[in-house]
């Protein structure tokens, strides 16, 4: 399963908090939303999976400021322990071969969004060895499937 049931959601209740993004080399969006729950007054919780925005993961509790009518994000109030890992496939790579190296990480209990045909946002839950996946991503690598970049490593490490 490509998105744990977690991460589907009814939007229902939900918003979309922006982000304001640094310039970079893979992207050129000056902001990135994300769906969040309300959680008290300028408080939200992140309910999916960051795809530009570092330093913030799934589920983190952040706080945000309203402009242009819109709530944006201020600074993490609570961290949700999950990690964020972002996969590059290349062009060749085909479905089949992506799947095969997935199931290193999916099997673990990771979970993604899919953002274009090349960019993947992963989520590393906190009950995952962030150790093992960090292995798993490395394989995919050394495999020529794909690059992986961190987004935020919510996991406390030894």
């Amino acid at each position: 399963m490509r998105i744990n049931d977690s991460h589907s959601r009814k939007t229902d209740n939900l918003v979309k908090v922006v982000f304001r993004l640094q310039e970079s080399d893979f992207h050129s969006h000056a902001t990135e939303s994300l769906w969040a729950r309300p959680n008290g007054g300028n408080r939200f919780r992140l309910e999916n999976i960051p795809f530009y925005a570092y330093g913030v993961s799934y589920h983190d509790v952040v706080s945000t400021v309203i402009e242009e009518a819109l709530p944006f994000f201020q600074g993490v109030l609570e961290r949700g322990g999950h990690s964020t890992y972002r996969i590059f496939l290349p062009e060749a790579i085909s479905e089949e071969k992506f799947e095969e190296y997935w199931n290193g990480l999916g099997s673990l209990g990771c979970t993604y969004e899919r953002g274009t045909d090349y960019l993947i946002a992963v989520d590393v839950p906190p009950e995952v060895d962030i150790y093992t996946a960090y292995e798993a991503l490395e394989r995919g690598v050394n495999a020529g499937v794909w690059d992986f970049e961190e987004g935020h490593c919510g996991h406390p490490l030894k």
